[in-house]
This record gives structure tokens, sequence and C-alpha cells, in this order.
């Protein structure tokens, strides 16, 4: 089961890929390297937008997944086996949010999967080419 040590394995596996921030300073693994990445996994910091609706409370550890499109988005928050979700400040933003102290509810291939999509949505197409004809 995926664990949330996890998320930087994978992504700091992925080409080019450094850890910088965004939103505020938020901790957010961006491709490529430098001042032109972009931001595919991110920790977002809590707030009001994003409330637990079994306690009211504000969700202190999410992160939030880039997704390639509106398809791969409704697949991940529509399927009850899986911990991921969205919220209406999401709306037309194709990312997921999921809890870091419920990634033990799928497996570490599975977070892969969904992190490499990520990447692959964000990174320049030529990386994201020669990565996946490399696999």
């Amino acid at each position: 089961m995926a664990v949330p040590g996890d998320i930087d394995a994978i992504c700091s596996g992925l080409p080019e890929v450094e850890l910088g921030t965004s939103w505020g300073n938020r901790p957010t693994y961006k491709v490529p390297r430098g001042p032109k990445g972009r931001g595919f996994v991110m920790y977002r910091a809590p707030h009001k937008t994003a409330v637990d609706p079994e306690t009211g409370e504000l969700y202190q550890d999410l992160l939030v997944i880039v997704v390639p499109d509106d398809a791969a988005k409704a697949a991940l928050v529509e399927d009850p086996s899986v911990p991921f979700f969205t919220v209406p400040h999401f709306d037309g933003y194709n990312a997921v949010l999921v809890q870091e102290s419920r990634l033990g509810e799928i497996a570490r291939d599975e977070l892969a999967e969904i992190i490499v999509e990520a990447w692959a949505a964000r990174a320049p197409k030529k990386l994201a080419a020669q990565f996946f004809a490399g696999r």
C-alpha cells in the first residue's frame, strides 16, 4: 500500500523534476527544472474551500494531483474504491485531491501511475515522449 513517503520517491524518480514552491510557498513538484517548471503535485495548505464533510474541520494533509483531462478526473473521483475527491473550488481544473493519511487505501503502483500521468500532463511533450519510449 502507498505511504506519504512514496510521493517524494515517485516524483523525484521522474525526469527533470524539482521540488519547488507555488501557491503561497507550498511545496510543489514541478517539471521541467527551472523557471519554466509547471506543478503537477502540490501540498495544499488548509483552506476553507476544503472541509471534511463529516467533521467540519479543514483538511490538514491534502495533496493536489494534476490529471490529464476531465475524464481522468471523473474516473478517480467517481470510483468509491479510491480516496480521491474534489471540491467546488477545483471545478473546471484538472486535478484531484487526496489526504496523505488515506494513501494507504491504494496500492503504491496505482499511486505511481497517477503521478506519472500528472507529470506527463505538465512535462514538455518531447520529454514525456522520450520517457515513455524508454519504458
